[in-house]
């Protein structure tokens, strides 16, 4: 687990960016987990960039996301494609059969987690998987407590993630109640996973991911195992972090070559 704290989001976002973008032109074909909700925004606004302005190319690539809302349709505005399609698939060139997201409107929702994990299996296995955390430790929809080793499936959103996610949604109530998500054991078979955390209500589970005991009750705390975990962080959820400046320390001195592996 390599910690990289920047001054704000943006400065994290670009630096995400930059070991994202080199794993690409590294690796034309790359396999890429995507992430919802706002703090990948930043992130895939400078891919955006880089496709754009330096030729960055998705035309080889193909991705999964990690999860979606039960009920909602594509055509949802709170749904995850929707979200997808507006904040970075209309933007970059990755082919539209390449695409993958958890069916919201699946009739056989244990079906169709089986088959989304047997399509991750069948495309090589995801190369870089990008990853917020809840306000409570949680990845993708996998809520404290949820099984280390789980897979691809239903779940149970917490009155507290609801709570959360209000914003995206008229009012609270509108939220459902059920998503699917990867679980916790398909995440960390990616070769590469990206992590950040950004504001002051994440300071205290990014403190029990990096520094605490690895443990259901902060689902993150996993990627202490991961053996290619970065995480990106502003000052502010870096914070209760205590051995901050021992990470600063580190990132300071590495060597150039080693920065973007």
């Amino acid at each position: 687990m390599e910690i990289i704290i920047s001054p704000d989001s943006a400065t994290a976002s670009r630096e995400a960016a930059r070991f994202l973008a080199a794993r690409i032109r590294k690796n034309p074909g790359a396999v890429l987990g995507l992430a919802t909700g706002s703090t990948p925004v930043p992130l895939y606004r400078e891919i955006i960039r880089r496709h754009r302005e330096e030729g960055l190319d998705f035309s080889g690539c193909t991705s999964f996301n990690l999860d979606e809302y039960v009920g909602l349709g594509a055509d949802h505005p709170a749904s995850y494609r929707r979200f997808m399609q507006e904040n970075l698939f209309s933007a970059i060139n990755l082919p539209a059969d390449r695409i993958h997201i958890p069916d919201g409107l699946a009739s056989d929702i244990p079906a169709h987690c089986a088959a989304y994990e047997k399509s991750i299996l069948d495309a090589g296995g995801i190369d870089v998987q990008i990853l917020g955390i809840g306000s409570d430790g949680h990845v993708g929809f996998n809520e404290p407590t949820s099984s280390l080793a789980s897979r691809t499936r239903i779940k149970t959103l917490t009155t507290r993630t609801r709570s959360d996610n209000a914003h995206f949604f008229d009012s609270e109530n509108d939220v459902p109640h059920h998503v699917i998500t990867m679980g916790i054991g398909t995440i960390m078979e990616a070769r590469a996973v990206l992590l950040l955390a950004f504001g002051e209500n994440k300071a205290e589970a990014v403190a029990g991911a990096v520094e605490g005991p690895i443990s259901a009750n902060n689902p993150a705390s996993i990627l202490q195992m991961h053996p290619t975990a970065k995480i990106y962080l502003d000052e502010k959820s870096a914070s209760l972090l205590k051995r901050r400046d021992y990470y600063r320390w580190v990132r300071d001195n590495k060597p150039d070559w080693q920065r973007d592996c």
